[in-house]
């Protein structure tokens, strides 16, 4: 197995579920103290941010160390040139990049000031997120002229990301013995229409600067009753809005009440922006050519998000596959990392 390779099973071999992030955090952080000492180090409870400073134009790496719960899958397998097990794709394999990319001398005499970040609790409440108080701690990565988010792409570059609402969507009735549901009002079936047209609801395509995002709306989870002879007095849905960068936060949820206009009930449980396209960025024209990969819009949100709005040009561009994230099966083809490492690798060495 190939150096790049061995490194990320050690990543995946090494748990880092969600709030779990230590054991993993210590491991990078020993392993890059060989190459940067104790000085090019520095930890922020557990996520870190590895390089220094010289003066040089400023590229910036992100990748979450955390996973999703497992789901029988937190041993490395491999078949033929494909590694399965958590998180393979999303994230360890950007990760491994990252690592590799920071301890190779090309990088490291190059035209630019490469750091690492590796932060913790990405894949948990967005509130919770590591990576703001790693900003917070450390304002100084403002400054950056590019960052790049390993997140899963399958080694295209996607710009800018969905932002993300969650709403708490209520429909009331009266409760009733089901016996006589004529003496009651059941609010599950109340709201049935509405499902129905949410159900058969299309994608709105929104072009941005000659990207294609989907605006979509989707129930992710749904509560209501409480025991089964009586109806139910409460339905309520989580409605999950995804929507591209022509909206703010404030648009993007008057059009989430507006779709949900029939329900009784409507509270926004939490929001994130969605991310800006670094139009214009000279650094970004160099690695579109150096990557020589399919340009695409990023459909999820990625904290792409999160750095824009606080001025950082940010671009999403890793390894991983993002259709089988999250999955019981979750795989990555090992020569993605191999062709992510060497475009990256020439992109920071030729400035």
């Amino acid at each position: 197995m190939n150096p790049l390779h061995q490194t990320l099973a050690d990543l995946v071999e090494t748990s880092s579920v969600t709030g779990n992030e230590g054991r993993i955090c210590t491991a990078i952080a020993e392993r890059m103290m060989r190459t940067w000492q104790l000085d090019g180090v520095v930890r922020v409870g557990n996520s870190l941010v590895v390089g220094a400073r010289t003066g040089r134009p400023l590229v910036t790496l992100y990748g979450h160390i955390d996973t999703v719960p497992e789901q029988g899958n937190g041993e490395v397998r491999i078949e033929g040139d494909t590694m399965f097990g958590l998180g393979t794709s999303d994230m360890k394999a950007g990760l491994a990049v990252m690592i590799h990319l920071l301890e190779d001398d090309g990088v490291r005499n190059g035209p630019f000031d490469l750091i690492g970040v590796f932060y913790d609790k990405e894949e948990g409440p967005a509130d919770e997120n590591g990576l703001e108080e790693v900003l917070n701690r450390t304002p100084w990565l403002a400054a950056a002229d590019l960052a790049i988010v390993m997140e899963p792409t399958a080694n295209k570059l996607e710009l800018g990301c969905n932002g993300v609402i969650n709403a708490d969507v209520t429909f009331t009735g009266m409760a009733a013995h089901s016996a006589r549901p004529w003496m009651g009002e059941n609010a599950v079936t109340k709201a049935g229409a509405w499902l129905a047209g949410l159900h058969s609801r299309e994608p709105a395509v929104v072009t941005v600067h000659g990207l294609e995002y989907r605006e979509v709306f989707s129930v992710t989870t749904a509560h209501g009753g409480v025991a089964t002879n009586i109806l139910p007095a409460r339905f309520t849905v989580n409605l999950n809005h995804r929507f591209p960068p022509v909206y703010s936060v404030e648009e993007a949820e008057s059009r989430l009440r507006e779709v949900a206009s029939s329900a009784d009930e409507i509270v926004i449980k939490d929001r994130a922006p969605a991310g800006g396209i670094p139009e214009g960025n000279p650094l970004l024209d160099a690695l579109e050519a150096a990557l020589a990969t399919e340009l695409a819009a990023k459909q999820g949100w990625t904290d792409v998000a999160r750095l824009s709005a606080r001025g950082i040009p940010a671009v999403n561009y890793g390894p991983g596959i993002p259709e089988v994230a999250h999955q019981a099966g979750e795989y990555v083809p090992l020569p993605n990392l191999d062709e992510s490492f060497h475009k990256l690798e020439g992109f920071l060495t030729a400035g």
